[in-house]
């Protein structure tokens, strides 16, 4: 198929798509502008791009209209449209190429411009349907909540901002405060899998040029200096020249046991000089996050008060005491009380 960006040629083709409430083939045709390969570098056009966008925005008008005249369609999907995906469908009516790059600079390219929550295991995925955490969820919390949640405001209202370190146990929360975050209006995550670690400078040159501020999520990071994802982190925090972009905001989690290696009593500096030189290295890099939460597990009381909040009601007596034996060897936390809250419901 000729030209550089690839549309739709028929009905079946339409069908993979997440399109909206409307006429499915302008809408199609839209994404189809959000995904072009020049798409990214319309966020700074030259002269010679906008000729190319206006040659592309010629043919697929002509190609629209024969796809309408051909297989007329009714609605096809359910949500309603997305502000970039109207002004993007108007400006390929008008065939206007200015009109495609400020639609791209105001909301960025696919799948930037339609989604707020993304895995990036070394390619964007976004997350269509996201199943958040109530933001009253963490019983016993409340002030890392608060913290956390002050932070980030600040970073999405543009003032300067602390890169977060969550630590503790397992089970205690910190997944949940951070993806909780997204709650917040304006709040956009990108979660990091540990395998992609060595393609995050890609991904953060894309962020560098879009419109909208991220936190980028990397969950159950191993603070370890053997650990190859330790190295890239590193010099993403303090070696690079760069850095991270003004509008990505890291945010990481870490069980207590990963914060520190393990090696034995702690040297003392001229003995065992690799095993100094270690744990220097992995406490300068959780000092380099600027703000530092400690999850601490819970007491017996705040996991009984947990359990309660989970049920929505008082704890008879009987069940107290099934609650506390549920927990005898899983321990006293958040997930075990949710757990527990299950198993009555």
């Amino acid at each position: 198929m000729g030209g550089m960006v690839r549309v739709p040629e028929n009905p079946e083709a339409l069908l993979p798509l997440d399109l909206p409430e409307g006429e499915p083939w302008g809408y199609a045709f839209a994404q189809a502008l959000l995904r072009s390969p020049w798409a990214f570098r319309a966020l700074k056009p030259t002269p010679g791009l906008l000729d190319l966008i206006r040659w592309d925005l010629d043919r697929l008008h002509r190609e629209l209209e024969a796809r309408r005249r051909t297989w007329p369609l009714g609605a096809l999907g359910l949500r309603p449209p997305h502000p970039a995906e109207e002004a993007l469908l108007q400006a390929l009516l008008r065939r206007d190429p200015e009109g495609v790059v400020e639609a791209l600079r105001a909301h960025g390219p696919w799948p930037f411009a339609l989604y707020r929550a993304f895995r990036f295991d070394g390619e964007v995925h976004p997350l269509r349907a996201l199943r958040l955490p109530r933001r009253d969820e963490l019983v016993g919390y409340e002030a890392q909540r608060e913290a956390l949640e002050a932070n980030a405001r600040r970073f999405l209202s543009g003032k300067p901002a602390l890169h977060t370190l969550l630590y503790g146990a397992r089970g205690t929360g910190k997944s949940t405060a951070a993806k909780s975050l997204l709650h917040l209006e304006g709040a956009r995550m990108v979660e990091v899998e540990k395998g992609a670690l060595p393609r995050l400078g890609a991904l953060l040159e894309q962020l560098a040029s879009l419109p909208h501020r991220y936190l980028l999520f990397l969950d159950d990071l191993s603070l370890d200096p053997e650990d190859e994802a330790f190295h890239h982190l590193k010099a993403l925090l303090e070696g690079s020249l760069e850095g991270p972009p003004e509008n990505v905001l890291l945010l990481a989690t870490s069980n207590r046991r990963h914060l520190v290696r393990r090696l034995g009593e702690n040297p003392l500096p001229g003995e065992a000089p690799e095993a100094w030189d270690a744990l220097q290295d992995t406490l300068a890099l959780s000092e380099r996050f600027g703000l530092v939460l400690t999850f601490p597990p819970l007491d017996k009381a705040l996991y009984l008060k947990a359990v309660a909040h989970h049920l929505g009601r008082s704890l008879t007596p009987e069940e107290e005491g099934r609650a506390l034996r549920f927990a005898l060897e899983r321990g006293f936390s958040g997930r075990v009380a949710r757990q527990f809250a299950q198993t009555l419901l």
